[in-house]
Formats: structure tokens, C-alpha cells, sequence
């Protein structure tokens, strides 16, 4: 229990030292780690050399930069990326031991990982063998509580909620994503408050992460006197007792002093004198300055259109030249992944039929292998396509940008001859299509696999749309654009047709309609306007179609009377029973309410009016969360009017609601008695 304020006073030289053996302790000791099980690396090799001499850098490096140091070591595939980040109240010294501690934990504490996060008292520790910089990453949180419950709940919880929210919109302004402050309690109570972020993010998605962290305090820690909550990019801790350095606190969430003037020798010129000088001095500069620029800047232009005379390349100069200028800057900045087209020839044997893994609108998709083992695909525009530049310019600038383990990864393009190629990781299970619409196939896809995939493309969407420093609209979402991994994991590709927001901007507007007919949402169909809800309404189509295990098109499957798929599975639903849409899913494993629940989210996706569809961050929490309640579904887009009314209902929005709503915004009146495929 921590000591009454008057105790403290009492015994402040004990209590002192009793809170330095503690730190001292903690420094010696992590308070979590984060270790995934996934990635392991092979001792002896040329991850473990790169990532041993990441690991003696950086604590060096934080010490003498403010507490933050990253780093990369070595080439593709075997690079290593390291964060050091010390506390902001502690000082270079302490930041140094506790992190030169944590670089000799990291090989004990997560042996033979490429991936781990060590949560020490005053330090943080992580390292990855992908890129993770810039990105707030809430994906795993981890929580330590006092054992001890407060004594008065209610308004310790009250005051507790105000402490915290304020230090999370304070520390995502502060130079350097850090504050910290007390509330009072009782007249002699405080509880003290700490929140930060590591200090390669945004503010936004600063204050994004600490708020997630501030949702968790009361599943983590609900009533207890002191407790942590931490991800992989912030952390928030309070107590009762003054758990850091409050001088060095206030020092680093107060904005930098400026620079002191100039001073060049005592000057005892009056007022007058002063200011004629002044007056003179500035002409001068005047007189000097623009003739200077004006030379210089001719000097410059002369250089840059010699330079450019020089290295100018007809052919990529052809394939460039249509776009804009800002568009050429990040082709450029993408160089580090251009492959060399001899060796991609080499190895895709030439672009052989018999490592043709299929074609779409970009063109055919081969399998290759490096000289290094490396197997990948190799998307190639054909010269039949209607795609071109401007689609071959977003993948490699987008997906180039973008680290998200439910998206596919580009490794590089190239640009040479006639070539336009694309280079990602290779997937063996290739595109969930092949296998869910496949008869012979769609039964090795357990319910447990199904809705791994689902979870998955809800949050690989969520990262393009809300978490990654680009806000991005897929537009072409759909089954044949989500790669499956060996362990069946989704990862979403083909971003050909993305479109880049800015973060003011929410909707688009387009005369040049592109897509899939039967993923697209109605309001980018017949009149062009796509936004987030837009990928929302393709996903509701990709989820139905996960459960039911068929397109969405119009076709003879038993008992749809040649429906489309969003018809059968609206016309199921307002009859209260969904059994019938199970066919194409195996019985093992089988949830019934995780099943209902989906096609739930699903009509939600699919609704008209773009208003009423949620957000991917709503998405994701209805599939994870059994405690919130959903919103009855108005009828989905496209619905062929008689065909869903066929028992009789009537056909009217107000009417259509499932049978039982009246009772509850979640419906659970949908017969889930007879789930065995027919």
C-alpha cells in the first residue's frame, strides 16, 4: 500500500532512497517484453551480425541524442531495424545504462527473434527485421497493475479519466511526445500521471496510441491505485506516489528556448545613431543581395538542364514524362527498389508459361526465384492492358510506404525496355479466390480460418484507411486481390487503382470509373464519389462471400432462384434463419455466433446509404467484441426488389428489418439449430 502524504513527509530521505533501489531494480529488469513466436532467426547468420551491431549502437546513440536512436543495419533480406528510446525526465546517463542493459537482455529475454519489444522503468528497446519506423503500432498492448484497490473508486476513477485524456492531447503536442502532471485526489492525495510516445511519430498518431492506452486502463486495471498500460509505440502510467522525476518532467514538455541574440562587442551608440545604421546597413545588403541571387539563380538553372541533357534516358524518359512533377520525385525516391530486368528474366526462366501463376487487368503474374533462394512474384504489364504509368506509379509509391503484416509486401519494379515489372513477396496459397470458389476446394477452408480472414482484411483496411501516415482508398477490394500466406493469413495487394487522401480530405470525386461490378458501392458506380465507405462496402461483399463460399454475381445455386449473393443473404437474414447459406463451409470448428455476428457486420458494409456503414475502426471492434451491441441493417444496395420479400414481407426499408429486432439492436433470432452443410 503506498504511504499516507504525512508519512512521506516524515520519512521523505528513506522514501527517496527506497524510490531509487526500486528504479535501479527496474533498470535491471524488464517489466514486460513482447517476444512473437514467428520469426525466428538463424544463430550465426547474417540477421544475428546485423542485428548485433544495431543492438551496439544504439544505446550509444540515444544517450546523446535526447533519448532516441534508430537505426538500420544491413541489406535486404537480412536487415535489421532498431528504436532505442529512453524516458524523457531521465538523464544521459541513466538512459544509457538502462538501454545498455536492454541490448544484453535482447538476445536472453527473446532468443534467436527477429521481432521483440523490451518495457524497461526508463527505456524502451525494439527491433524488427521490417521497417516499423513512423508507425504507431497498437496491434499488442501489455499492462502491469498496483495490487492495491483504491479506496475511494468512483471518484478515483473520475479524477483518474480527466488526468489521463489531458496528458494524452498534451504529450501528442510536446516537443517531445511527453507529459506528465497530478491530480488532485483527496487535500492530501495525488494521483500522478506519465503518458509517451516514442518520438518517431506523429503527433496525431501520437495521441491516437495513448488513447487506445487510456481505453485499456479499466480492463487492465479497473480500481487499482497505480498501473501501466503499454503498446509497442506509447506507454501511460499512474500511481499515488511520485514515480518520476518532476523537475525533468517539466523541462521536456516545455517548448525549446530561442537563441539568444547576437552580440559582437559592446555597442554605446544612441537610440538615433543606432537606427541610421541599421538603415545603412540594410541598403547595402540590399544592393549586394539581389544581384548575388540573381547570378546564382541562372548559375543553377545553366547546371540543372546541363544535368539533366546529360543523364537523360529516352526510354524511361517516354514512360516518365506524363506524369507530374511530384509524381517523377517519388518514382526516384523509390530507386533502392528497382530490380534489374536480366534479373528477373533469369529468374522467371523468361517469363515462362510454366511459371505463369495467373493474369488480371495489369497483366499476367510469374514465379521466380533469386540467385539468393528467394522465391517471389513478378507482376508484368502487358502491352494489351489498359492499365499503365499512373497504376504502376501507386504500387511503388504506395506500397513501398506502407508495413502492415495483412498487406503484401513490394519488394521492388522495373523500368527498362519495354518492361514495366512489379516485384512482391511470393505467397504459395495465391489469392483467396482460387480457393473459396473453388467446389472441390472451399471445404479445406475451416470456420476458424474463415474468420482469421475476415479479422485480417478488417484490419490490413483499417491500417490503409486510419492508422498508417497515409490515408489510402483501395477501390478494387475483392477476393482475387487478397493473397493467402502459408498459415492462411490475408494479405491485401494490387493497389493499382488506391487513391491518396489527404488528411483534411474524406471523399472523392472521379469521371473515370474503375473497379470490379458486384464489389463497388453504389455511390461510386453511378456517380463516381468514392471514400473510405466506398473499401467499406466492398469488404461487407468479401465477408458474405468468406461465409456463404460464392460470388457475388447472379447464378443457379441451389435454392437462390438465380439471386444475387447480397439477395439470398438479405432474404435468410429477414427470415430469421441462415443455415441455409453454410453450404460452402465446413462443419469443423463451426461458431455459430461468431457466424452470425459476421454476416451482422456484413449487412452492416453493404448498406446504401454510405452514411450508415461503419468505419473500418467500428468493423473491427464489432468482430472482436461480444459486448457491443449492433445496429439493425437497412437493406443492402442493389437488392432485386421481389426477390427478397418473396415469404410474403412487405418490400418497404422500414419494414425489412430482420424478425426479433424490436428486441435488441443485435439480432439473435436467426435459427442456428441446423448449421451442418446440406
Amino acid at each position: 500500500m503506498a504511504p499516507s502524504p504525512r508519512a512521506m513527509r516524515s520519512l521523505s530521505p528513506l522514501y527517496s532512497l527506497l524510490l531509487l533501489t526500486g528504479a535501479a531494480m527496474a533498470a535491471a529488469d524488464p517489466w514486460s517484453t513482447d517476444c512473437p513466436s514467428d520469426t525466428n532467426y538463424t544463430r550465426g547468420g547474417v540477421f544475428q551480425a546485423n542485428l548485433d551491431d544495431l543492438l551496439s549502437f544504439l544505446p550509444a546513440a540515444a544517450s546523446v541524442a535526447a533519448g532516441l536512436a534508430e537505426n538500420t543495419t544491413g541489406r535486404e533480406p537480412d536487415e535489421a531495424y532498431g528504436l532505442a528510446h529512453c524516458r524523457a525526465d531521465v538523464n544521459a546517463s541513466e538512459c544509457r545504462s538502462c538501454l545498455d542493459t536492454s541490448a544484453r537482455d535482447a538476445a536472453i529475454k527473446c532468443p534467436g527473434q527477429k521481432k521483440s519489444t523490451l518495457f524497461y522503468e526508463a527505456c524502451l528497446l525494439r527491433h524488427s527485421n521490417v521497417s516499423f519506423f513512423g508507425v504507431a503500432d497498437m496491434s499488442w498492448l501489455t499492462g502491469l497493475c498496483n495490487a492495491v484497490n483504491a479506496t475511494q473508486p468512483e471518484l478515483f476513477k473520475t479524477q483518474l479519466g480527466a488526468l489521463m485524456n489531458n496528458l494524452s492531447s498534451r504529450a501528442a503536442s510536446s516537443p517531445r511526445l511527453f507529459a506528465a502532471d497530478t491530480v488532485d485526489l483527496t487535500p492530501f492525495t495525488k494521483i500522478y500521471g506519465m503518458s509517451q510516445c516514442t518520438r518517431d511519430l506523429a503527433g496525431d498518431d501520437c495521441n491516437r496510441c495513448l488513447a487506445v492506452a487510456v481505453s485499456y486502463i479499466p480492463k487492465f486495471c479497473d480500481g487499482r491505485e497505480g498501473g501501466r498500460v503499454a503498446t509497442r509505440s506509447c506507454s501511460i502510467r499512474y500511481e499515488l506516489y511520485p514515480f518520476y522525476n518532476a523537475q525533468a518532467a517539466e523541462a521536456a514538455m516545455s517548448p525549446p528556448a530561442p537563441p539568444p541574440p547576437a552580440v559582437n562587442g559592446s555597442d554605446h551608440s544612441g537610440p538615433a545613431e543606432r537606427a541610421g545604421n541599421d538603415d545603412a546597413t540594410a541598403k547595402i545588403a540590399l544592393f549586394v543581395s539581389i544581384p548575388v541571387a540573381a547570378v546564382l539563380l541562372v548559375v543553377l538553372t545553366v547546371a540543372f538542364y546541363l544535368c539533366k541533357r546529360k543523364n537523360k534516358k529516352p526510354r524511361e524518359h517516354v514512360l516518365l514524362s506524363s506524369a507530374e512533377s511530384e509524381d517523377r520525385t517519388d518514382m526516384r525516391s523509390s530507386e533502392s527498389l528497382l530490380y534489374d530486368l536480366s534479373t528477373l528474366r533469369a529468374a522467371t526462366d523468361n517469363f515462362s508459361e510454366e511459371n505463369k501463376l495467373g493474369e488480371g487487368g495489369f497483366g499476367p503474374v510469374y514465379k521466380g526465384t533469386l540467385q539468393d533462394g528467394q522465391d517471389i512474384a513478378v507482376k508484368r504489364l502487358s502491352k494489351t492492358s489498359q492499365q499503365g504509368h499512373v497504376e504502376l506509379k501507386n504500387e511503388v509509391v504506395l506500397v513501398a510506404k506502407l508495413q502492415h503484416k495483412n498487406l503484401v509486401r513490394l519488394l521492388g519494379c522495373c523500368i527498362q525496355e519495354e518492361e514495366k515489372l512489379l516485384v512482391y513477396e511470393y505467397l504459395c496459397n495465391k489469392s483467396l479466390d482460387k480457393i473459396l470458389f473453388d467446389p472441390a476446394r472451399r471445404q479445406e477452408l475451416t470456420w476458424g480460418q474463415r474468420y482469421r480472414i475476415i479479422q485480417g482484411i478488417g484490419r490490413g483496411l483499417l491500417y490503409l484507411h486510419e492508422d498508417s501516415r497515409l490515408t489510402i482508398i483501395h477501390r478494387d477490394l475483392k477476393a482475387s486481390n487478397i493473397l493467402l500466406d502459408p498459415d492462411m493469413n490475408p494479405k491485401i495487394s494490387d493497389f493499382g487503382l488506391a487513391k491518396l487522401f489527404s488528411v483534411d480530405a474524406s471523399v472523392g470525386n472521379t469521371s473515370h470509373i474503375a473497379g470490379t461490378y458486384g464489389y463497388m458501392a453504389p455511390e461510386y458506380a453511378l456517380h463516381g464519389i468514392f471514400s473510405a465507405k466506398s473499401d467499406v462496402y466492398s469488404y461487407g461483399v468479401l465477408v458474405l462471400e468468406i461465409i456463404a463460399g460464392r460470388r457475388n454475381n447472379f447464378s443457379q445455386y441451389p435454392g437462390t432462384n438465380g439471386e444475387d449473393l447480397l439477395t439470398t443473404v438479405w432474404r435468410h437474414w429477414s427470415r430469421g434463419s441462415v443455415s441455409g447459406l453454410l453450404d460452402g463451409c465446413s462443419a469443423d470448428g463451426l461458431q455459430p455466433t461468431e457466424m452470425l455476428r459476421c454476416i451482422h457486420v456484413g449487412l452492416l458494409c453493404v448498406q446504401e446509404d454510405a452514411h450508415l456503414r461503419p468505419g473500418m475502426a467500428a468493423v473491427v471492434v464489432m468482430l472482436n467484441s461480444r459486448s457491443i451491441t449492433l445496429p439493425v441493417p437497412t437493406p443492402p444496395a442493389y437488392v432485386v426488389s421481389g426477390r427478397a420479400s418473396a415469404s410474403g414481407r412487405s418490400t418497404t426499408r422500414e419494414a425489412q428489418a430482420p424478425a426479433g429486432a424490436v428486441r435488441g439492436p443485435y439480432v439473435n433470432d436467426a435459427s442456428v439449430s441446423d448449421l451442418e452443410p446440406r
